[in-house]
This record gives C-alpha cells, sequence and structure tokens, in this order.
C-alpha cells in the first residue's frame, strides 16, 4: 500500500484530500505544519508528498529544497497543491524537483488521477519487485494501486481494486461469497455485506476489465475464481 504525506494547513482542504486518498486505498497521514512532519519523517518515508506551497514559518519551496538536498529523500516523488495561480511560480516548483503541481479549487478525481500518475512514472524497476501481481495479460501494482489489461491502464474503485487483488491471491481457486465478503468487505463499505453486493461488484469488474473479463468465473452454486 503506497504512503502518502500530506502538509497543508488549512484544515478543510487537509480533511478533503486525507478522505480521498483514504477511499482510494491509500495509507494517508497529514501535518498541518513543517515541525511535526520533519520529526515524521525521520521515522517513515512516504511514497510520495502532497505539498502545499503556503505555510506558517517554512515555506513550501524551503520544505521541498531541503527534501531535494537529502539523500535520503531526494526520490521521494512530490506534488504541490498551491492556490497560487502565477505559472511562474508553478515553473519554479517544477524547476525545484517537484514532479506535479495542482492548483486550488481542484476536483477530487483529478487529484487522485495525478497522483496515480506520478507513482507510475516515478516508480523504479526494483520497486515494484514483490508488488505486483499478475495473470494472463491482467497486472495489479499493490504499491501504486494501478491495474493494467493489455497494457492499457484501468480505473477501479476501491472495493474492485480489492476483489480483484483477492481473487489474483488465490488464482484458479474458487472463492466462496462469504469468503469474499470476509477478506473485501469492511463495516461501513457501501453497500453492506450482501451476496447481492459481491455479485454487482463482480459484474462491474468483469465489464471494467474489458476482455480480461472472462477470466473472472463463475462457479454455479459456489462463488467465483479467476483463471485462464
Amino acid at each position: 500500500m503506497a504512503s502518502i504525506f500530506v502538509l497543508e494547513d488549512e484544515e478543510n482542504i487537509r480533511e478533503l484530500v486525507y478522505y480521498a486518498l483514504k477511499s482510494d486505498g491509500y495509507k494517508v497521514t497529514t501535518f498541518g505544519e513543517s515541525r511535526q512532519f520533519w520529526k515524521h519523517m525521520r521515522l517513515e518515508k512516504p511514497s510520495l508528498i502532497l505539498l502545499d506551497l503556503m505555510l506558517p514559518g517554512e515555506s513550501g519551496f524551503d520544505i521541498l529544497a531541503a527534501l531535494k538536498q537529502s539523500k535520503d529523500t531526494e526520490s521521494i516523488p512530490v506534488v504541490i497543491l498551491t492556490a497560487i495561480r502565477d505559472s511562474l511560480k508553478s515553473i519554479e516548483g517544477l524547476d525545484s524537483g517537484a514532479d506535479d503541481y495542482i492548483t486550488k479549487p481542484f476536483c477530487v478525481d483529478e487529484l487522485l488521477a495525478r497522483i496515480r500518475a506520478v507513482l507510475r512514472r516515478t516508480a523504479s524497476p526494483n520497486s515494484k519487485e514483490g508488488t505486483s501481481l499478475a495473470l494472463g495479460d491482467i497486472v495489479l501494482d499493490t504499491q501504486t494501486r494501478i491495474v493494467w489489461t493489455e497494457n492499457t491502464e484501468v480505473i477501479l474503485t476501491y472495493l474492485e481494486f480489492e476483489l480483484l487483488y483477492c481473487l489474483l491471491q488465490h488464482k484458479n481457486l474458487v472463492m466462496s461469497r462469504d469468503q469474499l465478503l470476509d477478506l473485501v468487505w469492511k463495516p461501513g463499505d457501501d453497500g453492506g455485506p450482501a451476496d447481492r453486493n459481491v455479485d454487482m461488484q463482480i459484474r462491474a469488474l468483469r465489464k471494467k476489465l474489458g476482455g480480461c473479463g472472462d477470466m473472472i468465473k463463475t462457479v454455479r452454486g459456489v462463488g467465483y475464481k479467476i483463471s485462464i
């Protein structure tokens, strides 16, 4: 699971970003100022940092410069989140080592797409070892939570991703609906746990996988399995 640090001083934006990223399956840690951010950086290195430029005390530009000057943090991708609409400032951020920038107000779907793109773009070949599950033309990356079919990226919801991940972990094995409910669904998930919900999610997943959707097979009276 990719870990994302969010450094943003506006509480309403911080909460919005937190819940959006959590719903997309990321581990998220948020900070309202730089002191706690740096303290946590000594304990854990995230997969990506979402950084506001206009912060109290230490500015986002100063933080970005410090990150890129340290060998321990220079390779961590940084996405700038800013209300500054000056294109020269955005260029300055990119020239300073940021991987992308998003201006406020922003669309949540665009934010998530940009983060997925940066994680995909910055992932090294070695970092993907042991993080991917594959079967036929389906490839699922557990680190970036990105799925490809026939080299085309497929956008899945949180539950669809978890369902596909569960099936790929048990490929060629029949999974009952009860097993899928226990492994994939959590209290509070949309729709609530029910056999019919599993069937609906399977149908949606098959459709999104296109020609690879036929790999998810129905075993009458039992459940589902994924196989070639």
